[in-house]
This record gives C-alpha cells, structure tokens and sequence, in this order.
C-alpha cells in the first residue's frame, strides 16, 4: 500500500514564470545553436568514418 499524504500545492508564481522563462530560454539557445551549426558546417567535406559517403547514398545513373 502506498502512503497518503496531502499533494502538493502549485508551484507559486514566480516560480512558474522563472520556468517558463528558464524553458523559453533553453528553446532560443536551442534553435540559435542548429543555426549556426547548420551554416558552419561544410557540406564538401569528408563524411564521418562511421557513415557511407554521399556517392554510396545516391543512385548511380545508367551509363
């Protein structure tokens, strides 16, 4: 059996906001990083050792 206790009241509201603000944060760092990660980023360079180059992914054209 589990224990009754009374539950917990809602978080008061500076405390709700600190989180929505600490949430809204991490979501603009977030989408900020993917940017500039997406734009330094060099698409000519050699693929990773664990993964096939882009020439294995695409079909080849019938000669």
């Amino acid at each position: 059996m589990g224990r009754h206790r009374k539950p917990l009241a809602p978080a008061p509201h500076p405390t709700r906001r600190a989180r929505r603000g600490l949430a809204a944060g991490l979501a603009g760092a977030s989408a900020l990083i993917a940017t500039v990660l997406a734009l330094t980023v060099d698409p000519s360079a050699p693929p990773a050792p664990d993964r096939p180059s882009a020439d294995v992914l695409a079909p080849q054209a019938a000669p």
